[in-house]
């Protein structure tokens, strides 16, 4: 026992005497497990975040967009109206809503701003009645367009929630907007569409709206939103076909959480990366320990020889360099941890994640950074245990 805590004071004051070399040597450990840390957790709370994201919307919704006009001679893809209550009378189908993007209209606050928002276009969307039923969205302020409103094409408009904040709007504000210079008055505003992203800056109006006041040539719609809360994949294989009436052409169908969950798929792909970066990582640094503990074995010949003299072995001199080694990967490997759960903590926060982090990947991480700077601490503690005390003088 008096032999080791000698071994262990010694190897202590070795690496405290010379602080700078020592902060050096555990950089590698620290910035590997560090980096390994940090990447796989912020990419595991990213997933939390996305399967919380994922059981809030549910995996009922379906995107069907027009494929090709029906029964039509070229122009802009879109479905019959008649097909959406097709849709919309299938066993599994609980609400669908048809939506028409438009084209060349110009969505102002104010004139002033006419420059900028013709460089940049708000979206304009014709949409049925029910669309927040079908998303599961609800409104922050006001109203969703009513019976009244597309009976009477009442010049009344919904706007997103991020539209509404860069327009200034105030909740329960009488508020217009201009659409090619007519106005319309706001009635609500619609919350944040997870799925539809764009919907946050769209204004959105009645198909008897678009219709009198825009000229559009059909109210036929683009796109439907189905909501299927049973069977989810075979409705979205039977709208196509029911949209068509067995064509070949008409729509074709998505589930959007189905690229979310795919995503989930790509981020498990970028843990391995990230994990073989990181190992290459804490290889390199074992390699720096492996080069500056070699030097230091030069540096510290005299005090090798004189221990040599004084009647040590070569395996205490081997032992003393392999348990500084030990300190070196034990204190990186801590220190690197603790870094890394820091920067995701810090990340989770600032993005709003759920933090996860594995405890038993904290202390394997861990693990492999004492590994890898005992396996680096090897040559340089069999070359200070061959020395003999008069070669230290000629290096000395």
């Amino acid at each position: 026992m008096r032999w080791f805590r000698e071994l262990v004071g010694v190897a202590v004051a070795g690496l405290t005497a010379r602080k700078i070399r020592t902060v050096l040597i555990m950089l590698g450990p620290i910035l590997g497990v560090a980096a390994i840390v940090a990447a796989i957790g912020i990419n595991e709370s990213s997933k939390g975040h996305l399967k919380a994201v994922l059981r809030e919307l549910g995996t009922d919704l379906i995107v069907a967009n027009a494929q090709d006009s029906i029964g039509g001679f070229g122009g802009d893809p879109r479905i019959p109206v008649e097909a959406v209550a097709r849709v919309g009378r299938l066993p599994d189908v609980v609400s669908v809503t048809g939506t028409l993007q438009m084209a060349n209209i110009v969505t102002l606050p104010f004139e002033d701003a006419e420059d900028y928002y013709r460089a940049f276009p708000v979206p304009v969307i014709a949409t049925g009645l029910n669309l927040p039923d079908t998303l599961e969205v609800s409104l922050v302020s006001g109203r969703f367009l009513n019976g009244f409103d597309e009976a009477s094409a009442a010049r009344v408009a919904v706007i997103g929630r991020d539209l509404a904040d860069e327009y200034g709007y105030l909740r329960g504000e009488a508020r217009t907007i201009q659409l090619n210079g007519i106005d319309y008055g706001i009635v609500g505003v619609l919350d944040y569409v997870l799925l539809e992203p764009s919907m946050d800056s769209a204004v959105f109006l009645t198909f008897a709206s678009a219709e009198k006041e825009w000229d559009i040539d059909t109210v036929d719609p683009s796109r439907l939103y189905i909501r299927a809360p049973t069977n989810t994949e075979m409705v979205a294989r039977e709208i196509p076909v029911v949209i068509s009436l067995g064509g070949p052409d008409g729509a074709n169908t998505s589930v959007p959480t189905d690229l979310l969950d795919a995503q989930s798929q790509v981020d498990e792909n970028l843990n391995n990366l990230t994990k073989m970066m990181g190992g290459l990582a804490l290889v390199v640094g074992g390699v720096g320990i492996a080069n500056v503990m070699s030097i230091s074995v030069i540096q510290r010949s005299t005090e090798i020889g004189i221990r040599r003299a004084l009647g040590h072995s070569r395996g205490t001199i081997a032992m003393q360099f392999l348990f500084e080694a030990l300190v070196v990967g034990v204190l990186g490997g801590i220190i690197g941890a603790a870094a890394g759960a820091a920067v995701v903590w810090l990340t989770s926060e600032m993005r709003g994640y759920v933090m996860v982090l594995s405890v038993p990947s904290l202390v394997g991480w861990g693990m492999l950074s004492v590994a890898v700077a005992v396996v680096a601490g090897l040559y340089p503690s069999t070359k200070a245990a061959r020395l003999e005390p008069l070669e230290t003088l000629r290096l000395g």
